[in-house]
């Protein structure tokens, strides 16, 4: 997934990233605003994944979004 589709998709999507990743706070979400490598940077702080890490999570999250969709 690319970064416009993120931006795209980011509040749409927000409350689910919300439950996804419970402990960022408000302020987290502020930064992150839409960019993907932003919440690759906060996603690898706050939960101590490695770069690849967060990039994989982030692209199952949007593509098991997509597959619900559908469904």
């Amino acid at each position: 997934m690319n970064i416009n589709e993120v931006r795209g998709k980011f509040n749409e999507l927000k409350g689910d990233f919300k439950k996804k990743w419970g402990e960022l706070t408000g302020d987290d979400w502020k930064q992150v605003s839409g960019s993907k490598d932003k919440l690759l940077g906060i996603l690898q702080q706050k939960y101590g994944r490695t770069k690849e890490q967060a990039q994989r999570e982030i692209d199952d999250f949007m593509k098991d979004d997509r597959d619900r969709k559908v469904s």
